[in-house]
């Protein structure tokens, strides 16, 4: 991608400064999302949602645009963190190559016992036949650590939808791109010719190819939703954040200064990158974990994080540390009784707050 373009802001409420919104050279606003990791409870009905929605047909049987896995894990798919792909250099100049994944690395499609039990009566449980030896979140709930400070929690991705896509770069029919108006990553199927070099390039794994119709394939933050095309002509926010029970995700603008997306990553800077280190700049960001202390086998609390800052510090990089303590005494502040703004925003259920979509349509 080429050079940003910069906004200058003063804020308010955390601290005055002066703010830059990175927004990529030549797209009018960012798209964004904000997930909740401490509300996340690994239902997996924003996969769900996905899936029915948008991978249903032959050769997608595999896909997961959005997935949830557990962390401390190997993901989906599998060992995708050290899969290369990204940018070698702060000016994005210099790409790294990735790996493509392997079937296996992915899981395979596993032949379930169905007609034993539907057809013909039997009482054993639903199972694989045999070959299950991987598969989308098969560590789910194993996490690390040793009783009684055992610990995991669960990640949901979804593509990126990065300011500097090195899956963009990659390919060199220029079937990927960003689109002008909010920054969508998308592939154009008429230009793709399914070399996969954009499964090679993107370091988080989210471009998937198809073997049915020899061409690449992606998440496109349901952008028919949010353009209104509809039944009724209505906004929707992506499905896996309408359909989320605990309601973990924000979905806006990046640079909309009035909403709450821009002042958790912006202002307060509690919402962070996955993986910053990879240099695309994610426009999806997370509310790391929050956790309580460790126990002894007796059950008295012990000034030890339960969650290691180590394990969250090469998730999320280093600002992660400030970030959980800006959460940590905006907590205490509440519990003392008084107010925040920060936790207001964590907990806020006003759909009109949670999905600003709109905001931008009369400029």
């Amino acid at each position: 991608m080429s050079t940003d373009q910069q906004t200058e802001s003063g804020t308010e409420g955390h601290g005055e400064q002066n703010t830059r919104i990175n927004v990529a050279d030549g797209i009018d606003h960012q798209v964004a999302m904000v997930m909740d990791l401490n509300k996340c409870i690994g239902c997996q009905t924003c996969t769900i949602a996905c899936k029915s929605l948008w991978t249903e047909d032959g050769g997608s049987e595999y896909m997961y645009w959005n997935n949830v896995e557990t962390k401390p894990g190997e993901g989906y798919p599998r060992g995708w963190e050290e899969s290369g792909g990204g940018w070698q250099s702060d000016d994005h100049s210099d790409r790294e190559t990735g790996e493509i994944p392997s079937e296996e690395e992915y899981g395979r499609a596993w032949e379930f016992n169905h007609s034993e039990i539907m057809y013909e009566g039997s009482d054993e449980p639903l199972r694989p036949r045999e070959g299950a030896e991987w598969g989308p979140n098969w560590d789910e709930d194993q996490g690390a650590g040793e009783y009684p400070n055992s610990y995991y929690f669960y990640l949901p991705r979804i593509c990126n939808h990065c300011t500097h896509p090195s899956c963009v770069e990659a390919c060199p029919r220029s079937a990927l791109y960003k689109r002008a108006e909010d920054g969508i990553v998308l592939v154009d199927q008429d230009r793709c010719r399914g070399y996969r070099y954009c499964v090679e390039g993107c370091p988080y794994k989210k471009v998937y190819y198809n073997t049915a119709t020899k061409q690449s394939e992606k998440c496109i933050f349901c952008y028919p939703r949010i353009e209104g095309e509809g039944p009724e002509g209505e906004t929707f926010a992506p499905a896996c954040a309408e359909e989320c029970p605990p309601q973990l995700r924000l979905v806006g603008f990046l640079d909309d200064e009035d909403g709450p997306i821009y002042k958790l990553v912006e202002e307060y800077e509690v919402a962070l990158p996955l993986h910053p280190e990879f240099r695309t700049q994610p426009n999806v960001y997370y509310i790391p974990p929050y956790a309580p202390p460790q126990h002894t086998d007796d059950g008295e609390t012990v000034d030890v994080d339960r969650i290691p800052r180590q394990y969250l510090e090469q998730l999320f990089g280093d600002r992660v540390n400030e970030a959980l303590d800006t959460i940590s005494r905006e907590r205490q502040r509440v519990e003392q009784g008084g107010d925040s703004e920060l936790m207001e925003m964590l907990q806020d259920k006003n759909p009109a707050q949670q999905y600003r979509l709109e905001v931008f349509e009369d400029g």
